[in-house]
Formats: C-alpha cells, sequence, structure tokens
C-alpha cells in the first residue's frame, strides 16, 4: 500500500489507516477475537498506520491493538496514540462507562494537558500497549483547553519529538478553526481532522487545509463517513450524521451525490474514501474497523478506482465546493 509522509518529519503512514475506537468495544461489545482479526486483516492488505488512544474503551483499544501488534517488526508500522485524557480510579463507578464505550467503568477520564499530565500519559500507553515507544502522539479534542494545550502540552510533545522519542506530533478534533491554530501557533507536525473535510462538509477549506499548505504540514483525515450517512451506497432515513440522527435535508443531499457516484461507476462509500485524498494537505485516511469483515470491505473499498470526472460533476451541480 502507497505511503505518504507526514511533512518534515521522518514518519510516513499508508494512505489507509486502522482507527481504533471501535475495538475499545464503542457503542457496543468487540469479541477480542474480532478486534485481533481486524488488525490481522489489515497488516494483511498492507495497512502500516494504527491509531489509538486512552479515551477508547478507557483503555482497552490500546491494550487490544498493542497485543495485536507487539509481535510485528517494530520498524514495520507506525502507530498513535493520544494525551489528554488521563485515566484514574473511578471513586463512585456504576458499573458501565457513559461516553460511549461498553465496557465497565472502573476507570475514569480526567482531562489534563499539563507537562506531568502529557509524560503521565504517554507512560501509561506505552504499559497498556506493551510497545517500546509511540510514532505520532496527538492531543486528544482540546476544544476547552486551548491555553494549556498550546503552552505547556504542545511544547511538551516537541521536546519529546526534539530528543527522538517521537516521530510526530500534533493534535486530534471535530472541529477545524482550532486545528488550523495549532498548525500555525505551536510547533504541530500533523493534525488528525474529524469529520470536516468530506463529501457533505468541507468547511475545512476555510481554515485548516490552508493552513496546512502554508506551514508545510499535514493532515489525517478522520470521521469521512460522517457518523454513518456516506457509509452505504444508498442512504436511509434514521442514519447517523456527526452523531446524531441525519436531518432529511442531509438524507437527500447524500442521495444525490450517490446517485452522481453511481453515473460514474462508482458508490457513495468508495467515493467518501476517495475524497480527502483528492486535497494534497491530507496524506491519510483512517477508518475505524471492528473486525475482518469490515476490514475487507474497507481495503476494497479504497482500492477500487473513482473517476476524477465524479468530483468536476459534482461540483458542477453544486454537491461539493
Amino acid at each position: 500500500m502507497r505511503q505518504r509522509q507526514i511533512k518534515n518529519t521522518s514518519v510516513s503512514l499508508t494512505e489507509l489507516g486502522f482507527g481504533a475506537s471501535v475495538i475499545g468495544n464503542l457503542y457496543r461489545v468487540t469479541p477480542s477475537e474480532d478486534a485481533t482479526g481486524a488488525v490481522d486483516a489489515a497488516w494483511e492488505a498492507g495497512v502500516r498506520y494504527f491509531d489509538t488512544a486512552p479515551h477508547y474503551g478507557l483503555g482497552l483499544s490500546e491494550r487490544r491493538l498493542g497485543a495485536a501488534l507487539r509481535d510485528r517488526p517494530r520498524g514495520e508500522y507506525v502507530i498513535s496514540s493520544k494525551v489528554g485524557r488521563l485515566l484514574v480510579p473511578n471513586e463512585h463507578p456504576r458499573g458501565a462507562d457513559t461516553e460511549g464505550f461498553a465496557v465497565r467503568d472502573d476507570l475514569r477520564r480526567q482531562w489534563d494537558f499539563s507537562r506531568d499530565g502529557v509524560l503521565r500519559s504517554i507512560e501509561a500507553s506505552l504499559e497498556r500497549t506493551g510497545l517500546d515507544h509511540l510514532d505520532v502522539v496527538y492531543l486528544h479534542d482540546p476544544d476547552d483547553h486551548w491555553r494549556q494545550a498550546a503552552d505547556e502540552a504542545m511544547p511538551t510533545l516537541a521536546e519529546l519529538r526534539d530528543q527522538g522519542v517521537i516521530g510526530a506530533i500534533g493534535a486530534g478534533m471535530n472541529q477545524s478553526a482550532m486545528l488550523a491554530r495549532f498548525l500555525r501557533e505551536t510547533a504541530a507536525d500533523v493534525v488528525m481532522l474529524a469529520g470536516r473535510y468530506t463529501l457533505l462538509d468541507q468547511s475545512a477549506l476555510d481554515d485548516v487545509l490552508p493552513a496546512a499548505e502554508e506551514q508545510g504540514k499535514s493532515v489525517v483525515a478522520v470521521g469521512v463517513f460522517n457518523s454513518g450517512l456516506l457509509s452505504q451506497d444508498r442512504p436511509d432515513e434514521g442514519m447517523k450524521y456527526d452523531y446524531q440522527d441525519a436531518p432529511p435535508t442531509l438524507v437527500a443531499r447524500a442521495r444525490a451525490i450517490a446517485d452522481v457516484c453511481a453515473g460514474h461507476g462508482t458508490t457513495l462509500p468508495a467515493a467518501a474514501i476517495a475524497f480527502p485524498r483528492t486535497h494534497p494537505g491530507i496524506v491519510n485516511v483512517t477508518l475505524g474497523m471492528r473486525d475482518r469483515e469490515q476490514v475487507t470491505r474497507n481495503v476494497a473499498l479504497h482500492r477500487s478506482t473513482v473517476s476524477e470526472s465524479l468530483w468536476d460533476d459534482l461540483r458542477c451541480q453544486g454537491l461539493i465546493r
């Protein structure tokens, strides 16, 4: 599988990445054998970029991903994790996590973008994964913590990068405006952009993508299905868009895009995966993959041919910018 380099770093990512949030039991239980099978299938397909975070399943994602990768040649893959949410003992557990993961709540998340918090988080991630280093570290959802994230967390990551402990650093968020600030105002090399450069939302054209080009930095695109609305050949009412029920106007627009895709010999999800890579600043698209079947489907979609004329047609019809 082809690789693209995070600009001004030694880190290269396969064009398709493995998002490990779902093997942390996002929304529902994923059996451990399915999680391992998903990582194995991704490896067999040539995927060599794997992304996780402490937040995903209160550490379950990191433990499962680390176990599945532990016997692979360490120099042959890139793994990223995140800082900003420390996992600490939960003094008042109720039996189940309340932030979208089907796991026990013996631990809880504690926001911390301090220098000490960053160092503790990385140490804990290495312990959970069983790996000797992380290749990329992102600040995770620092929306309400700009000052501490920019003044403490990012300089700490930069110090680790400059020492050769980490290969690249950045931030990951569901908004693009603050990511543009991280690219322009901090030492970030790369940002993980969730859902803001897709077939239904190109708002990143106003901020983070120009910033990446101006600063000579890179973008990883995630959430390219916008929580599900772009994941099927023919979108249905009741599908999710940005974690909520999709409004009828967006369902209608997604169906219109699907019709144009069909006229060009492709499908809506194949186009959704291919679209972010049309921008030169985007080096990777990472997809959440729960089991071997999902990996096989996503890899096939990634490898399918999408005609360049599709984008022109969608623009002419006012369906994308």
